[in-house]
């Protein structure tokens, strides 16, 4: 298939390498020249997932209507922030028959709408019927290096969902399908709020008690938000809930959990992302789920004291504390 991959950051570049070694036509978009010079000339990507070998048939490009065109399967993989605005500019370059597909796992801050929804505020009812999330746990570098990673594929409509699963299935990632764009959309934006969570836990010198309660009780807040939204149980369950919760909160590369634990250590959050390349996705998401929560009436204490830390001074072992300090209550499942 022809497929344009919308964004060059660790994810963008490891699916780009994943589509070309199944042995796709993948062209990808980037707004940094030095990016785009580095795959095209070295075959590597200078500044994201350093160190990969990108396919020689992968070609960059900073004109993002080369990349549309044609296209079949477009992958945006670009910050959550910036999708609204790259979503329109595709709008007269898109092929009519094209399946987008989102890698980008947060929502809108201040309208909490999911990539699903922006989509369908900007694109035709034909393209955004044919919407598909890939989410699950999956860190890029680990992907392209050959360890067996198994995510999923959500949409409304199936055939979109299993052409997804299909075409970019191949050795080492293994594609699921679901019908739960609401679960495993907020799965793969919440779960980075947790990772903050996670690791602040660490960076406080906590151990595996109060990481295992973390994990286990943030799962419970992002599954009450998801079952509101109209998710399904078994999504928050499976890879895109449970799976991806685990990984981020727990996995040594995850930047969400980074972030965390340098605010755990005392850091202020201006001077830890100032050294940081890639977006940490769970820094605005925790503003987004704090609004959409508010609006919606659904109880989430941890992405609260996570808010507070953040944005509000507060900090992380106070935050601890507090969440320590809640009134006792049976716990129900939800």
């Amino acid at each position: 298939m022809r497929i344009a991959v919308i964004g060059a950051g660790n994810w963008g570049t490891g699916l780009a390498i994943m589509a070309a070694r199944a042995g796709h036509d993948v062209s990808v978009w980037s707004r940094n020249s030095v990016v785009v010079a580095s795959i095209n000339n070295e075959h590597t990507n200078s500044v994201y997932l350093i160190g990969a070998s990108i396919p020689e048939t992968v070609r960059a490009t900073g004109n993002i209507a080369e990349v549309l065109t044609g296209a079949e399967l477009v992958i945006l993989a670009a910050p959550s922030h910036a999708t609204r605005e790259i979503l329109e500019s595709m709008v007269p370059l898109l092929p009519p028959d094209s399946i987008i597909v989102s890698a980008t796992k947060g929502i809108e801050i201040e309208s909490g709408k999911r990539i699903s929804q922006v989509v369908a505020d900007v694109m035709s009812e034909a393209v955004a019927s044919r919407f598909v999330c890939l989410s699950g746990p999956s860190f890029a570098s680990e992907v392209v290096a050959h360890h067996p990673t198994a995510i999923v594929a959500a949409s409304n409509d199936s055939s979109a969902a299993r052409v997804v699963q299909s075409e970019l299935s191949f050795e080492n990632l293994r594609i699921y399908t679901n019908d739960d764009l609401a679960g495993t959309e907020l799965g793969g934006s919440v779960k980075n709020v947790m990772a903050i969570a996670a690791g602040m836990v660490a960076g406080l010198g906590f151990g595996s008690n109060s990481i295992a309660a973390l994990i286990t009780r943030g799962l419970a807040e992002m599954t009450r938000l998801a079952l509101h939204e109209g998710a399904k149980l078994e999504t928050m369950m499976g890879l895109a809930g449970l799976g991806d919760l685990v990984l981020t909160c727990t996995g040594s590369l995850s930047r969400n959990r980074f972030v965390g634990e340098e605010l755990g250590r005392g850091r202020s959050l201006q001077e830890i992302t100032a050294g940081m390349h890639e977006v940490a996705e769970g820094i605005n998401t925790t503003r987004a789920i704090k609004k959409l929560a508010g609006r919606l009436v659904v109880e989430m204490p941890i992405t609260n004291e996570v808010h507070a830390v953040l944005y509000e001074g507060k900090p992380a072992r106070e935050a601890a504390s507090e969440l320590m300090r809640r009134p006792l209550r049976v716990e129900a499942n939800w």
